[in-house]
């Protein structure tokens, strides 16, 4: 059963055509089927369906420990999107026949291609007769932007070395989406017809017949691709750093100067490490979602590169017209038991170190909504409250605020990024030091994974507990938030506890 009709689809043609005369954006309408899927995994599903690089998988638990209702797959895009410098390649595709073409444009600001390709668009609402609604994402833009992206929305340095020769952000533009419903353990495939198409019964017909395409590679026998033999060189596994300990403390204690000498109250450096590793990207994914499931779990095959995370921390929301940011600040280790995991969530709350740098952070949010938000919209929520995941625990509060009439919720985003959790406070002056400090892009650490919907919903991650694989390597970046009274030690061996999980994932 395919909804809606090809009758209602005739139906809301002709609406169409009577209502949008000044209207001279494509209409779009999605298509979808309903698969029983109480024997299938988002992780079966997405093997046997992803054929092709340039595809997602993105899952959620809820505070790191109650699974949410959809997981989406995303295969088959009709456009990428490259940008490295003020140069963006497209590469048009063909569903599973992969790239047919491509052009280079000129563009400075990535989020301003995507704003304008999904503008294009003018999403139309299935008929409600025909079926339940869709959830917050059903098709769009899926991918990152880098750290460095920072420096297309602000006057900001950006170092030159980029170590591992990544794109500034990639951007797939899925036309069908596989969601899969946790409660009615079902798998909806989700493509869109084109209204404007010349012959709208041949266009329904082509989107029957990609949804059965994909269902046909759902009903296949799973083969797992075979893993290479493990390694035990241990000079191969051994895991390196671009900093030794003595320069990363070093970049601490000129921190802790730049905050004495009221430059900043607080920033985040860094450090990169890297491993040999002998699994496939996929299989790791598979690895850290079953040992640290978080809210923003991601696999990005990107052609050449994956990107695999288990992020805590959301970025910026839009949704209904409400733009959130949930700053994450504060951090202890898990207890060995239920009793000493109580014990370190109190001490926790009540350290005067941990709730000073979290507040600095909440007003640097209230301050990144309040730049797009109405006037007295601003509410904050579940204040500094404790959230568990497999090593750590943090403190976490809600902060959001109803967009201006007149702003993009592409604007939102902005206002956002990068987070202060990552940069520091003041934002951009933290930056610039950064950059002096740390010498070198960070790439996609810190920057931002997640989606744009067509239906103007987005959704972004923070890029941390996050991992880039390429050429048989891991590169895990991890840091921490140095304020006036932090001590160099501390912070290094911070930066390690919270890539711990991501090192876990690759033995």
């Amino acid at each position: 059963m395919y909804h809606p009709t090809f009758e209602e689809v005739q139906q809301l043609y002709a609406e169409e055509q009577r209502g949008s005369a000044d209207d001279s954006r494509r209409p779009l309408l999605p298509l979808y089927s309903d698969i029983l899927a109480d024997m299938e995994t988002p992780v079966s599903a997405y093997c046997k369906t992803a054929q092709k690089s340039f595809s997602f998988l993105l899952e959620s638990v809820s505070g790191g420990e109650q699974v949410a209702r959809y997981s989406f797959i995303g295969i088959d895009p009709y456009l990428v999107m490259v940008q490295r410098g003020d140069t963006v390649t497209l590469r048009k595709m063909h569903g599973k026949e992969g790239a047919q073409a491509s052009e280079d444009i000129l563009c400075h600001d990535p989020l301003k291609f995507i704003e304008a390709e999904l503008g294009q668009y003018r999403l139309l609402t299935p008929p409600n007769s025909s079926h339940d609604r869709l959830p917050q994402f059903f098709g769009g833009a899926v991918g990152y932007l880098s750290y460095d992206t920072a420096a297309r929305f602000e006057r900001l340095p950006v170092p030159k070395p980029n170590a591992l020769d990544l794109p500034l952000a990639v951007f797939t533009f899925t036309e069908t989406t596989l969601i899969f419903d946790h409660v009615r353990h079902r798998v909806r495939v989700v493509t869109h017809l084109h209204l404007d198409a010349p012959d709208l019964e041949a266009e329904y017909q082509r989107g029957v017949a990609i949804i059965n395409d994909v269902q046909e590679r759902l009903n296949q026998p799973l083969h797992l691709p075979q893993e290479p033999e493990p390694s035990y060189d241990e000079a191969a596994l051994k895991v390196k750093s671009n900093r030794t300990q003595a320069e990363f403390e070093e970049m601490v204690s000129k921190s802790i100067e730049y905050i004495r000498a009221g430059d900043i109250f607080q920033v985040v450096p860094s450090q990169r490490l890297s491993r040999h590793v002998n699994a496939s990207p996929f299989t790791v994914y598979r690895a850290l979602r079953a040992i640290n499931p978080s809210p923003y779990m991601f696999f990005l095959d990107l052609e050449g590169f994956h990107i695999v995370g288990a992020s805590p921390e959301l970025l910026v929301r839009y949704e209904d017209n409400e733009v959130t940011i949930r700053p994450i600040a504060g951090t202890r280790p898990r207890g060995v038991d239920r009793h000493s995991d109580e014990l370190l969530a109190v001490e926790l709350q009540n350290d005067p170190k941990e709730r000073a740098e979290h507040v600095m952070l909440l007003d640097l949010a209230r301050n990144d909504v309040g730049r797009v938000s109405e006037v007295g919209s601003i509410q904050v929520s579940e204040l500094m409250t404790i959230e568990r995941y497999s090593h750590v625990m943090h403190l976490v509060t809600n902060v959001s605020g109803q967009l201006q009439s007149d702003v993009s919720p592409f604007e939102a985003l902005r206002a956002g990024f990068p987070a202060g959790t990552v940069s520091g406070a003041p934002k951009i002056r933290a930056m610039e030091i950064i950059s002096e400090l740390e010498g070198e892009q960070r790439g996609v650490y810190a920057g931002a994974v997640g989606y744009f919907s067509h239906s103007g919903n987005q959704e972004t991650a923070i890029a941390l507990r996050t991992m880039v694989m390429k050429d048989g390597c891991a590169y895990i970046q991890a840091g921490g938030g140095v304020v006036a009274d932090s001590t160099p030690p501390n912070e290094y061996q911070e930066s390690l506890n919270k890539a711990r999980a991501l090192l876990r994932a690759l033995d």
